[in-house]
């Protein structure tokens, strides 16, 4: 603890004088010496003058004045001495404050460049959704996202992705995505993700990166990789990932990805439902489609029916949607399963306890139960699933 204590210490007198033996500090220290040096003169040289510096504080007054080149006029030196120093004070006020003035505007242009490569680190931001990856059509996902989302505003999304700058100067200069943030970096590596502070972010999505020529292996294997990442650093994180290899699916499960989105997989299916001639592939389309009127809900079901029949929270429904199933354990897998947890060691009995924490580890989230009996009991942090029929 000694030892430790002595370190930062150390360091902490290292970075002192560091700071106080910096080209900064010496310069800025070198200006007010100098600065100083001239109030002085032009305060004693004025004092056998009718000037109206009479005193220390209208010295002090009048050099920040001139510095300044406000210049009121209101007092002036009389003595050559005085007038002499004024000059000096005049031509370095109006250097000092160039250069300040340079240095600003240069500070402010660097950081809007660096804000629009995706250089800077986020500050100040929680509760947001951060998006992995880019792929093609990576605007109309863009655009979906924030159709899906309205309760998210576009300052609340952040872009991290390793896309070749023009692609995101495409994207910023839609008026629709302008105020969406951006950082360039790979979204496997942890700094770069704490760069997005993604210890206070909601919700990812990582998509299946098409950013580099990444062989399908390679692009589930990063897929995989920043899940194990995402969730060991936020683990209340609700996390969706794509990948397009179904071998992978295990993998996330395991990592506790909250949803799983197997893009090869859904298009391959839709074939074979297709083939059939039985319009399947345009129910599928009607129900996911974003232009469409009709589409699947998800609504939160009253909590007096919990723990309740189903059939009893069927037959109180008044609306013209229609009730297909339950989706249950909904939410973050991490929360789910801590309840569970909770829930499966209350029991007093050893070999119920065994039994239970056996459910707890083959747990699902967001598990889709359809069409369940009349007496099937509601569960905890389950939603109802609806089929939202066309307004006519």
């Amino acid at each position: 603890m000694g030892e430790k204590n002595h370190k930062k210490k150390n360091n902490f007198f290292s970075r002192l004088f560091e700071l106080l033996t910096s080209k900064l500090v010496i310069a800025s220290l070198i200006t007010v010496l100098v600065f100083t040096a001239l109030m002085l003169i032009i305060f004693l040289s004025e004092q056998k003058t009718n000037s109206a510096i009479n005193t220390l504080f209208d010295a002090i007054w009048y050099t920040l004045v001139t510095i300044t080149t406000v210049g009121y006029g209101d007092i002036t030196p009389h003595s050559v001495l005085g007038r002499t120093s004024a000059m000096i004070l005049l031509l370095a006020g109006v250097a000092l404050f160039g250069a300040l003035s340079g240095k600003f505007a240069s500070f402010l242009f660097d950081r809007q460049q660096k804000k629009d490569r995706g250089l800077l680190k986020m500050n100040k931001i929680k509760n947001h959704f951060l998006i992995c990856g880019w792929k093609p059509n990576f605007e109309r996902i863009l655009e979906g996202i924030l159709l899906a989302n309205p309760e998210i505003p576009p300052e609340k999304i952040i872009l991290l992705n390793n896309s070749s700058q023009n692609e995101m100067e495409k994207i910023k200069a839609d008026s629709r995505f302008k105020n969406i943030n951006y950082i360039h970096g790979d979204f496997t590596d942890e700094d770069t993700l704490l760069k997005s502070q993604i210890k206070t972010a909601e919700r990812t999505l990582i998509l299946a990166d098409n950013s580099e020529n990444f062989s399908n292996l390679e692009t589930d294997s990063r897929t995989v990789l920043a899940v194990i990442t995402i969730k060991n650093l936020n683990p209340k994180i609700y996390c969706v990932a794509e990948i397009i290899d179904s071998k992978f699916e295990k993998h996330l499960s395991l990592a506790h990805c909250d949803e799983i989105i197997l893009s090869a997989d859904y298009g391959q299916n839709l074939l074979i439902q297709a083939s059939s001639g039985k319009g399947m592939s345009h129910i599928l389309r009607e129900l996911i489609s974003e232009e469409s009127d009709s589409g699947i809900l998800i609504c939160d079901i009253p909590q007096k029916f919990v723990g309740n029949n189903y059939g009893e929270f069927r037959l109180s429904l008044k609306t013209s949607d229609i009730l297909i199933g339950l989706l249950e354990n909904t939410g973050n897998f991490y929360s789910r399963r801590q309840e569970a947890l909770a829930e499966a060691q209350k029991n007093p009995n050893v070999e119920e306890v065994v039994s239970n924490l056996k459910k707890v580890k083959s747990l699902k989230s967001n598990l889709p139960v359809f069409a369940p009996k009349d007496d099937y009991i509601i569960p905890k942090n389950a939603k109802a699933i609806f089929i939202h029929g066309n307004s006519f």
